[in-house]
């Protein structure tokens, strides 16, 4: 089945989800900001076939989320290594991973820790206010338009109704 591509989209989700929206993919990003770089530890760890993670491999490092670093001359071995973009991705998957431990975990709990090196506690991901430090709930906020907001497909509705919101 082929995916309708979201690059078009006037969302700034729709088009993240482009390209992050493929579970693998976020599994792969989960590895590489882990330290599971070599294609082969992926390979395994995923059991994903190679076909598969060359392709989404491909993908991040075309769009700069990952690069190939040469680790080993002979024979030839390369790692992949997170960009500026790509470890911009780990609050994400800190996000996705609290929510998945809240309503996921099931009675063993957790199934991985994040432990803070500068305290040295044990945390989770927290969406915050950048200015007042306050949480962001659905509750708390609302969106606005943007300066590349639009109507068009996946925005039909959203458009407008964000339009309407701007001050006048």
């Amino acid at each position: 089945m082929t995916r309708t591509p979201l690059s078009g989209v006037a969302c700034s989700i729709a088009r993240a989800t482009d390209l992050f929206g493929d579970a693998w993919t976020a599994l792969i990003m989960r590895d590489v900001l882990t330290g599971i770089d070599r294609f082969d530890e992926l390979a395994e760890d995923l059991g994903i076939s190679r076909k598969v993670l060359t392709v989404r491999l491909a993908r991040l490092v075309e769009e700069g989320v990952l690069v190939r670093e040469r680790y080993q001359e002979r024979p030839p071995r390369e790692r992949y290594a997170a960009t500026e973009k790509g470890a911009e991705l780990y609050p994400v998957l800190l996000a996705l991973m609290s929510w998945g431990d809240r309503w996921y975990a099931g009675e063993a709990g957790p199934p991985a820790r994040i432990h803070h090196l500068d305290c040295a506690r044990d945390t989770t991901m927290v969406a915050a206010c950048a200015h007042c430090g306050g949480p962001l709930t659905p509750d708390n906020t609302t969106q606005l338009p943007g300066p590349g907001g639009r109507t068009g497909p996946g925005t039909r509705v959203l458009g407008p109704l964000l339009a309407a919101r701007a001050p006048h």
